[in-house]
């Protein structure tokens, strides 16, 4: 087994850490992918795919998920009361790509129901987090969201995964 370091330049304020390449550290962590969604102050429905989704805590249910400050919907996001955490199934990659691209309707296509206060939950989805924001707290360049998870659902189907820039399949080993 082989391991790579990099040893960032410390300064006696401040460390100093290439962007770059820390972001292709963490892509060596597999992770699900999901789409968020909420409505805005107008009732519109919003939707991006996330893959900075966690849970916090079993007894009260809270999950979280972080939004970065330049998301075109960072405001729409940070103002809503609800959300739902739509955890996709390895057959909605295209679900996965339009939620990840600027668009006039990003749901165009996409089966839906309303849910919590109206909140649109995906169909066809492996989990999904109906939830009731309760903070927000700024860290870094991204505002992190914690829920109360009020309904939640989940399906025998295999999730979608993401790992090293690419989308990945996810399969069971043997313990």
């Amino acid at each position: 087994m082989s391991t790579q370091t990099h040893s960032p330049m410390h300064t006696p304020d401040t460390t100093v850490i290439d962007g770059r390449d820390f972001r292709k550290a963490l892509g060596r962590f597999p992770t699900g992918v999901a789409v968020v969604t909420a409505l805005d102050a107008q009732g519109l429905r919003l939707g991006m795919t996330i893959n900075s989704f966690s849970s916090v805590s079993l007894a009260p249910p809270i999950v979280l998920w972080s939004v970065a400050h330049k998301a075109p919907s960072y405001a729409a996001f940070a103002a809503a009361r609800h959300f739902v955490i739509n955890v996709l199934a390895e057959d909605q990659l295209a679900v996965s790509n339009q939620f990840s691209r600027p668009s006039e309707d990003k749901f165009a296509g996409v089966a839906w129901t309303p849910g919590l206060a109206g909140v649109p939950v995906l169909v066809g989805c492996v989990a999904t987090f109906e939830c009731a924001v309760r903070e927000i707290c700024r860290a870094g360049d991204h505002d992190v969201v914690l829920g109360d998870v009020q309904q939640y659902s989940h399906a025998e189907r295999t999730p979608l995964a993401f790992a090293l820039s690419s989308y990945a399949r996810v399969s069971a080993i043997a313990a």
